[in-house]
């Protein structure tokens, strides 16, 4: 059977504006085992393993704003922030699943509630505060209570934000695979700005940082786990869930959000880990995760329509163990 290639979902191979040929959910469905769990089930053990807090403090942000005194359709600078973080994240069981009632068929949805706060590393200053709901949406029966077919889109994630963003993100049911997960290549650059573009004008992803690969977050993800198997930690077992507000979601923003750094598309991807001290014999939970959100602000260089803008992509990393 095919392998699961992760490069191909289309903001980790660093191709923002394009849409994808080929679906990586679709790829999650096929390789998922049938033979021992159904599908609600398969995401149920995903949110078990979910549920409980997390604490990880090698957190990064990067970010692109409109620099000072630059209007959202202008051919502006801009600023890039970049952060380090440490992050809390807690998950408890919602409760019974709530029945959404369709006629012939009925859903029952199960869900966890989350609370993410965010902090600056450095300064203590918090960054970042969000509360939504991660539902299992796999578990749909008909009147004569036998099992229909399997949604599109099994998981579901909502959110919102004190910023003015709410966001609905959608998956394929989570793939589980043994080992440490094979985590691809980022880009933070934007994809397309227009030409002629001045030159130099993305030399700020470029200037060196010895803590974080500022033009490629990813690569702190995978040196975490090369340090942790140099000193005698082995990932047993890995957890992928890849969720997406282009798959039937959305994410809704206040108005000057949406009129100076509009918030157009959000992804996110989670690798849960079984970890075991080989040293010890002792096994835990890590979690890793890229989320990225697709900022719009400034005109492409050699473009006058006020719709064509500079897609800037948005990217938070972390690193976190289950307390």
């Amino acid at each position: 059977m095919k392998k699961f290639d992760i490069n191909e979902f289309q903001r980790l191979s660093g191709a923002s504006s394009k849409r994808l040929r080929h679906d990586p959910g679709q790829a999650l469905l096929e390789k998922t085992p049938s033979a021992s769990l159904t599908p609600e089930q398969q995401t149920t053990q995903f949110f078990n393993d979910l549920q409980g807090d997390w604490f990880g403090n090698k957190g990064w942000n990067i970010i692109a704003v409109p620099s000072q005194g630059s209007t959202p359709i202008s051919k502006g600078d801009f600023k890039l922030l970049v952060a380090p973080y440490a992050e809390t994240l807690s998950f408890i069981d919602a409760g019974a699943p709530a029945r959404n009632r369709g006629g012939s068929v009925d859903q029952f949805v199960a869900a966890l509630k989350y609370q993410q706060r965010v902090f600056n590393r450095d300064t203590g200053e918090g960054l970042h505060v969000e509360n939504g709901m991660f539902m299992n949406l796999s578990e749909i029966v008909n009147n004569n209570n036998q099992n229909q077919p399997l949604p599109e889109y099994s998981v579901a994630r909502s959110g919102t934000i004190p910023h003015g963003d709410s966001i609905m993100l959608l998956s394929k049911l989570p793939l589980t695979e043994a080992g440490a997960p094979d985590i691809p290549d980022i880009s933070t650059l934007p994809p397309d700005i227009g030409s002629p573009a001045p030159l130099g004008y993305l030399d700020p992803y470029l200037v060196p940082n010895p803590e974080i690969n500022v033009s490629n977050p990813n690569a702190n993800l995978r040196r975490d786990l090369e340090l942790q198997a140099g000193e005698g930690f082995e990932i047993l077992q890995t957890q992928t869930l890849i969720l997406d507000s282009d798959n039937a979601g959305a994410i809704n923003n206040i108005p000057f959000i949406v009129h100076h750094a509009n918030a157009t598309r959000m992804q996110a991807v989670f690798w849960l880990e079984k970890v075991r001290n080989n040293n010890t014999g002792q096994e835990f939970d890590q979690l890793q995760y890229t989320q990225i959100i697709d900022l719009a602000f400034h005109l492409k260089f050699g473009q006058d329509d006020p719709t064509n803008l500079i897609t800037w992509p948005h990217v938070t990393i972390n690193t976190m163990v289950k307390q």
